[in-house]
């Protein structure tokens, strides 16, 4: 159901909007910038979790792609059967002098459903859960705590299943999988709203879904 479900998508995208032929994605992640760190998430469609970072003051560039399995340069095909034991994730490139790792941490809340250990709204099985990955100690200080505060503040009825894992390698998908929102806009659109993602959030955060990030102090050096 996920397959044909995803696939239907991607045909609309190919009907309705011409395909980009290349993207300014490598160009971005050949280039180094020794200022910037590094955060790991999975939220599961990697398509809405790319768009939402993507939005956040602070946010360098994002990259869709697969981790936390065993096959080695997996493909899109391979990782959505679930048989490859990745999940579909994003890498998160930011700057810690304009945003914190704990603030990317509130973001990335907002975006799941950290309490369904089967999948993430229409998208079901273990490569669509969610997950974060830690890059350094100080990163698995914060995540530990950010997900204890949120599993202690009652807005949720049932336990938080977000694991809290060390980082590994992360194989960026295919380009047609980068920058989805922006090169395939209607059929995008139409994926998201179906999914019930944003219904699910709006009834869970309420007013406090959208982040003031101008209020949010990044003076604690960021992990």
């Amino acid at each position: 159901m996920r397959i044909l479900f995803r696939g239907l998508v991607l045909a609309l995208a190919a009907a309705l909007i011409s395909a980009c032929q290349g993207t300014d994605k490598s160009a971005q992640r050949d280039s180094v910038h020794e200022d910037l760190s590094i955060a790991t998430f999975a939220g599961g469609c990697f398509w809405c979790v790319e768009a939402d970072f993507e939005k956040v003051p602070g946010v360098d560039a994002v990259t869709s792609g697969y981790t936390g399995g065993h096959t080695r340069a997996p493909t899109y095909a391979q990782v959505s059967s679930g048989s490859t034991g990745h999940r579909e994730a994003v890498q998160v490139r930011y700057d810690p002098k304009l945003i914190s790792y704990e603030t990317l941490l509130q973001a990335y809340w907002r975006m799941v459903d950290p309490t369904d250990a089967g999948g993430q709204f229409a998208d079901r099985g273990q490569q669509y859960t969610t997950a974060i990955w830690y890059h350094t100690q100080a990163q698995r200080e914060a995540a530990e705590q950010s997900k204890s505060r949120l599993g202690a503040s009652g807005r949720y009825k049932k336990p938080l299943v977000t694991p809290i894992l060390p980082a590994t390698q992360f194989y960026e998908a295919e380009d047609k999988h980068q920058d989805y929102y922006k090169h395939h806009a209607a059929s995008y659109k139409f994926y998201r709203y179906l999914s019930g993602r944003d219904d699910y959030l709006e009834r869970i955060w309420g007013p406090d879904l959208r982040m003031d990030f101008g209020e949010i102090s990044t003076e604690r050096k960021s992990p």
